[in-house]
This record gives structure tokens, C-alpha cells and sequence, in this order.
């Protein structure tokens, strides 16, 4: 009893061992679905599981999963792209793009894009695919970009396969979803050929107009044959066929004038429809001119004002700066050249002051001596006798008289004309006008001193004559 329950112990414990190991080997163990590549790195290195399993040791082995699914998103780059004819355009496109099966490019890919998540990942490759887009749309023209569809693809798969195998990935297609532009430059293209086709159309039905009518002139001519039979019948034969010859020659003329009417309207039509295709084609060529010349002056702005915010941002980094330096200096050269004239003025003043002191002093030195002068002339003057009174009166008279002839000494011609009266004319009248001229001089004394000369010459003391002088002039 005891060995069979011991037993039973053994086999218990034996069975929860294999539960657990198998549950730990589960918990250990995974799977790579064929949608997806497990990235396995660790003490072993990295290394690549697809489609099938591997164990994965805890804490010295970890694993990422990368999707190997296709991802399909939109390539419409934001801005216009050009053509090779300088038209802007708008291209939207669909591409297909997924990662490699082998090993080799899975390992890329992880590299590249294991950490980022699907949003990132898209904008990566789509900067890419927008950028070759933007090189293959300059390298076409319209009319390839829309008639051939096809073309723009194959070369996007061929020139973007290179830089996707680099990233471990490959474009499975790429497909032009909608080519259109702003200045309805694709919806004009299409115009010609639709007149060409209008035109056909109108042809041809001026065409069937034309049968048509033909062939009712031909029913109505045979009708009218058979009236002139059935009435000729009647008429003699030689009638009959003068009738028939008549008939003839009317029908000749008649299509002769619809065969030459038809021919002349389906000329003129043709000259028309030349013409206004002609005027439709030049209107489009000086429409696709203009839009072009407005680009080119766009452009010219931009660069314009480039180049003016350039030379605006060169003036003030050179101009300004030197202006500033430059007046920083002459502030401080001014402030230097102040305080020079204020000690300069500050020394002036001085020697200013001391110069007028001393001339001051001479001055007043000298108004002193003069004063002195003054006084000792005025005694001088109170001792003067008569005698020296009329000395002084009578060696002034010359000068007087001097003075009266000063104007007399100017003339330089005088012409006398004579009345032949006697002693009064002629040459003696102007001596005698002299005399009298002298004679007046002691009356101008007496009336510019107010004394009478003959009453001062009276009173002077005889020669040698002691007395006392007067004090005053007269007295």
C-alpha cells in the first residue's frame, strides 16, 4: 500500500513537472507568422525567423516583429510641380510598397524602421517617392504625363528601386491616379483634336446632305423622264428625240452647277474651319506666352526682393555700424575739444583780467599826467599878458586867411569876361574881391570871439611894462 501510493507520488509529480516545462517551453517559443519576421538579437547576434518558430532565452535574447504586409498609401506631393515646359502641374499617384522576403533586406528594413511606427515610416518613404517624382515631372512634358501614364510609372518603379533596396524594401506598382493644373493647360490640349473631330462630322454630314439630295434630283429626274415618255409616246419620233437631246443637255448643265455649288461650299468650309483652328492655336500659343512671362516676372520679384532684403541686412551691418562707431567718436572727440576750450576760456579770462588791470592802470596813470598837463597849461594860461594875447591872435590870422583861400587854390581855370566898366572888370575885379575877402578877416574875429579887436589892441601894455598881469582875458 505504501509502495503504490509513493508510486502515485512519483508519477504525479513527474506529470506536473512535463505540465511545466511544457508551459514554459510555450512561454518561450515564438512563432513568425508568413505575414511577419521575427528580429531576434541577443548573446547569439541578430538573426531573422520567417515562417517558423524559435526559442527565445529571457533577459539575454529579445525580439521585435516587422510587418511584411504591403502598404499602399498616396504620393501627392504639396506643392505644383513643374514640366519640362515650365507648366505647373499636379500629379497624384498611388504606390505599393513593401519589404523584402530575404533575410538580407529584412535585416535593412529592421534597421531602418523597426522603432519607427507605420506613420513614420510611410513619411519617409513617401518623401522619397515625391522627390523622384519631382525629377521624372521636369524631365516630361504634358502631353507624356497624361497620354502616357504608363511611362511615368515604369520610370518612377526604375528610378526609386535603388534607394528602396537600400531601405530593404521594393515598389510593387505604382500607379498615376490624376494629372490636373491650375491654368487648365490639359483641358485646352484636348480642344484641337475635338474641333478636328467636330469638323469631320460636319463634313461628313454636308456629305450625306449631299447624296441625299442628289438622289431625290435623280428620283425626280427619272419621274419626270417617265411623265416625258408616257407624253412623248404621242409626239412624233423626230420630237421625242429633240425633247431627249433637250433633256440631256439640261441635265448636264444642272450637275454641272451642283457639282461646281457642293465643291465651293465644302471649300469655303474648310478655309473656315482653317481659320478659326488658326486663331484657337495662336490665342493659345500668346495665352501659354503670357502665363509664361508672368512666371519669369514672379520669379524676377522674388529674386528682387531677396536681393533687397540682402542689401538691407549689408547697410545695416556695415553702413549703421560704421555711422555709430563714427558718431561715438566724434561725441568723444567733441567732449575732448569742449574741455580744451574750457581750460583755453578758463586761462583767457585770466590773463584777460590781469591785461585790463594793467591797462587800467596806465590808463588811469595816464589821465592822471594829462590832468596835471591840464592844470599846469591852465596856470600857464592865467600868467599870458595882452602881449602874449595878441601874438597868439595875430600868428592865427595867417592861418584864417590860408583857410579862405583853400578853395581858390582848387580851381584850376578862371575865366573872366569883361563888361569894359572901368576898374570893376577884368582881372582887378578878382584881385580886388581878394582884397576885400582879407579885410573882412578881423570883423570874422570880432564876430566868432565877441570882442572888438581895435578896443583889445588899445589896452595893451607898452612893451616892458611891469604890472600885474590880469587874471582874466580884457580886464
Amino acid at each position: 500500500m505504501e509502495i503504490s501510493t509513493g508510486v502515485g507520488v512519483t508519477v504525479g509529480l513527474m506529470g506536473l513537472t512535463v505540465i511545466l516545462l511544457t508551459s514554459l517551453m510555450a512561454t518561450l517559443y515564438r512563432k513568425a507568422g508568413p505575414h511577419e519576421a521575427l528580429v531576434v538579437y541577443g548573446f547569439r547576434g541578430t538573426r531573422v525567423v520567417k515562417g517558423h518558430g524559435t526559442i527565445i532565452f529571457p533577459m539575454i535574447e529579445a525580439c521585435r516583429q516587422l510587418s511584411l504586409e504591403l502598404m499602399s498609401f498616396d504620393v501627392a506631393p504639396v506643392q505644383d510641380l513643374y514640366t519640362k515646359q515650365g507648366v505647373a502641374v499636379t500629379v497624384e499617384a498611388v504606390a505599393q510598397i513593401k519589404v523584402k522576403s530575404d533575410p538580407v533586406s529584412i535585416q535593412t528594413a529592421s534597421e531602418q524602421f523597426l522603432t519607427k511606427s507605420p506613420d513614420q515610416r510611410e513619411g519617409l518613404i513617401r518623401l522619397v517617392m515625391e522627390g523622384h517624382l519631382r525629377g521624372i515631372i521636369g524631365q516630361l512634358t504634358v502631353e507624356e504625363i497624361v497620354k502616357q501614364p504608363e511611362m511615368v510609372a515604369d520610370r518612377m518603379r526604375s528610378t526609386c528601386a535603388d534607394d528602396m533596396s537600400k531601405m530593404g524594401l521594393e515598389v510593387i506598382s505604382y500607379t498615376i491616379k490624376e494629372v490636373r493644373d491650375k491654368n487648365e493647360y490639359i483641358v485646352n490640349m484636348g480642344r484641337p483634336d475635338i474641333a478636328r473631330i467636330k469638323r469631320d462630322a460636319d463634313v461628313a454630314a454636308a456629305e450625306a446632305d449631299r447624296d441625299t439630295a442628289i438622289k431625290r434630283a435623280e428620283a425626280t429626274r427619272a419621274a419626270a423622264i417617265a411623265k416625258a415618255q408616257a407624253d412623248q409616246e404621242r409626239v412624233l419620233a423626230e420630237t421625242l428625240s429633240q425633247a431627249k437631246q433637250a433633256e440631256a443637255t439640261r441635265d448636264l448643265e444642272i450637275k454641272k452647277a451642283q457639282y461646281v455649288e457642293i465643291v465651293k461650299k465644302q471649300q469655303a468650309q474648310a478655309d473656315k474651319a482653317y481659320e478659326i483652328q488658326t486663331n484657337v492655336m495662336q490665342q493659345q500659343v500668346t495665352a501659354e506666352a503670357v502665363k509664361v512671362q508672368q512666371v519669369e516676372r514672379e520669379q524676377q520679384i522674388k529674386v528682387q526682393e531677396a536681393e533687397i532684403l540682402r542689401r538691407e541686412k549689408e547697410l545695416i551691418a556695415t553702413v549703421l555700424k560704421q555711422a555709430e562707431i563714427e558718431r561715438k567718436r566724434i561725441e568723444t572727440l567733441a567732449n575732448a575739444e569742449k574741455l580744451r576750450l574750457m581750460v583755453e576760456a578758463e586761462g583767457q579770462a585770466s590773463a584777460t583780467l590781469a591785461k585790463g588791470e594793467a591797462e587800467a592802470s596806465i590808463i588811469f596813470k595816464k589821465g592822471e599826467a594829462e590832468a596835471k598837463a591840464m592844470n599846469v597849461k591852465a596856470e600857464a594860461y592865467q600868467e599870458y599878458n595882452q602881449a602874449a594875447v595878441i601874438d597868439k591872435l595875430i600868428t592865427s590870422l595867417p592861418d584864417v586867411v590860408a583857410a579862405l583861400a583853400t578853395p581858390l587854390s582848387k580851381v584850376d581855370k578862371i575865366t573872366v569876361v569883361s563888361t569894359g566898366n572901368g576898374d570893376s572888370a577884368g582881372v582887378s575885379k578878382v584881385t580886388a574881391d581878394i582884397t576885400k575877402m582879407a579885410a573882412q578877416v578881423p570883423a570874422l574875429f570880432e564876430a566868432l570871439s565877441g570882442m572888438d579887436l581895435s578896443q583889445l589892441l588899445s589896452k595893451v601894455r607898452p612893451i616892458g611894462d611891469s604890472a600885474k598881469k590880469p587874471d582874466v582875458l580884457g580886464t
